[in-house]
């Protein structure tokens, strides 16, 4: 099976509005492990609450070989950019591909003297990708994790 194999054929691509029912049930799987441990999964309410805060401009399409392989978001704030709905579909996970996405992005905003924010849920495997890359928490709450990355000179 090929799901060791690195992914290095992967574009972003401006999201469009007909992307969301896609994004949205990514979202759907990705979460669920992490909501149903935190007691908060509900198969309506993962897929709504992205369909309500879909922005399309501040949104990307992850293609990987081809096809939709999942989504990632820059939305700008008064203080920071907030990295958010950062999704992969789960037969591309483990192959370097957040890694590669994520430098990507923050090459970007370094070059622009952005510092970036995200949060992320307590106990994801996720925390452990965004804490090598430079972030560091904030806060943090019994759900959410708060945490936040300078950027680099240079």
């Amino acid at each position: 099976m090929e799901t060791s194999t690195r992914l290095t054929n992967w574009t972003l691509r401006p999201a469009r509005p007909a992307d969301v029912e896609a994004i949205a049930e990514v979202r759907a799987v990705v979460m669920r492990p992490d909501l149903e441990r935190l007691g908060r999964f509900d198969e309506h309410r993962v897929r709504q609450r992205f369909r309500d805060a879909f922005v399309v401009p501040h949104t990307s399409v992850i293609v990987a070989e081809g096809r939709f392989a999942g989504c990632v978001a820059l939305r700008p704030a008064e203080d920071a950019l907030w990295l958010e709905h950062f999704y992969l579909a789960p037969e591309v996970q483990g192959r370097g591909l957040g890694s590669a996405v994520l430098r990507t992005l923050l090459t970007r905003t370094d070059a622009d003297g952005e510092p970036v924010r995200l949060n992320v849920l307590q106990g994801s495997a996720a925390r452990r990708l965004y804490e090598r890359h430079g972030f560091t928490v904030e806060t943090e709450d019994p759900v959410d994790v708060f945490m936040m990355r300078e950027p680099r000179r240079g």
